[in-house]
């Protein structure tokens, strides 16, 4: 049977209590998450022999989460990834943004949505477990423009899928884009690095960015670049290769292009595969980007569950999403949501077995 269920997990620095909330199906998966910044602190799927294990990176406690500064887990708003010298011109007006990543401002600044207490409401039904969660983020709040009220939805469904939906309005044109930071490793959360991981992506084209990770405005064929992942290739096969939009990263911190077929179903984004466990998670998406992030500058935070330690490339990020810096160049897919307009996203994050899903002609 599913489940959906709730507990305390502890209380932040003003006494407001965040719970853990545990969804369940009836395949062996569960996923675990907080009320504070939505963030997932396990996952848990079988393996090809039926053992389960904890593929995402994570921490024991709140006060790890208190001081993480890697966005382990956590939704991501109001604009997930960079926007340059933290501002951005709209309707006529330029917009200052608080800063948190050098120049520019990261995964909606200091304050964004991965430190916020949501809202929760459960339901539990025959065939999936669902929790919403909900926030109004007021006119101003990291210097955005308009009252927005957000809603995401988390839902466990049968077969080992993981249901991600966003929805969004507001009463001022305000540029959204949401995203899932959660750090996967298929062998296990505490099992090394991902460098052995086999990773498909359906994107011809990639965004190249500057030594300050900003895109230049540039859209790039992958081909012949490390940046190709149109058929499988393990993850650390190019990562160390004489290329500077690697070195500016020092690694896989970039946006692909997906070539995504038209409509508002989700497709075929992306697949890792575990060699080792025979793990393998697909993505798909209504997003028209997926950022790979290959945990380049992991290391330097809190122990993490278990008292592990993660290293560089110890879990793949593979945030949907639009364009990094999009309210600042045309030329990519707009991110700006008008009032009487409601947004709307969902990222499906599907678990199986051996066999990369779809097959190799990336259907």
């Amino acid at each position: 049977m599913t489940s959906a269920t709730r507990e305390s997990f502890g209380a932040l620095p003003d006494g407001r209590i965040v719970d853990l909330v545990t969804l369940c199906n009836a395949s062996g998966m569960t996923v675990r998450f907080l009320t504070y910044g939505g963030i997932i602190v396990s996952l848990t799927v079988p393996d090809r022999n039926a053992v389960p294990g904890d593929v995402v990176l994570g921490y024991d406690t709140l006060e790890c989460y208190l001081a993480d500064h890697a966005y382990m887990g956590a939704l991501i708003g109001r604009y997930a990834n960079r926007i340059a010298n933290g501002r951005f011109p709209l309707d006529g007006v330029t917009y200052m943004l608080p800063r948190n990543d050098g120049p520019n401002q990261l995964h909606g600044g200091p304050h964004g949505f991965n430190t916020m207490l949501w809202d929760l409401e459960l339901v539990a039904a025959r065939d999936h477990a669902r929790a919403l969660l909900r926030h109004v983020s007021p006119a101003g709040d990291s210097g955005y423009p308009g009252t927005l009220a957000v809603q995401v939805t988390y839902t466990l469904a049968a077969h080992n899928t993981l249901i991600v939906d966003y929805a969004a309005t507001t009463d001022q044109a305000t540029p959204v884009n949401f995203t899932q930071h959660s750090y996967f490793n298929l062998t296990g959360h505490d099992a090394g690095d991902i460098l052995g991981h086999e990773l498909m992506v359906r994107a011809s084209r990639f965004t190249p960015v500057d030594e300050h990770l900003i895109p230049t405005g540039e859209i790039r064929a992958v081909h012949g670049t490390p940046f190709d992942f149109t058929r499988a290739r393990t993850v650390g096969a190019r990562i160390n290769a004489d290329d500077p939009q690697l070195r500016f990263a020092r690694g896989y911190d970039h946006n692909l292009v997906l070539d995504s077929d038209a409509g508002a179903s989700p497709s075929f984004a992306a697949a890792l595969h575990d060699p080792v466990s025979g793990r393998t998670l697909t993505v798909h998406s209504t997003e028209p980007g997926i950022h790979l992030y290959s945990g380049n500058h992991l290391g330097s935070g809190p122990p993490g569950k278990g008292g592990h330690r993660y290293a560089p490339h110890s879990g793949m990020a593979l945030e949907t999403q639009h364009f990094p810096d999009s309210p600042n160049h045309t030329r990519f897919p707009s991110t700006i949501l008008r009032p009487g307009v409601e947004f709307h996203s969902r990222s499906e994050y599907r678990f199986s077995l051996d066999a990369p899903e779809p097959d190799r002609r990336n259907r």
